[in-house]
């Protein structure tokens, strides 16, 4: 499935990785910018833009603006 936007990418990272989205919304700062997440959480988002672009699920100038 391709992907055509930021609010797609989000919507399947949170989806993948549901104990990072659940520590988030408890937290409070899941509709924050990726600045007020954790390390380990924009590392993980970062490697998962890289992989959707090398698999060919979003196009390279998404894959340069996506943010958390």
């Amino acid at each position: 499935m391709k992907m055509t936007n930021q609010k797609q990418i989000r919507a399947a990272f949170w989806e993948l990785y549901p104990h990072f989205d659940e520590q988030a919304r408890e937290a409070g700062i899941r509709s924050k910018s990726q600045n007020y997440h954790p390390a380990t959480v924009r590392c993980k988002f970062c490697d998962f833009v890289e992989l959707l672009r090398i698999d060919g699920t979003i196009s390279e100038s998404l894959a340069n603006r996506a943010t958390l």
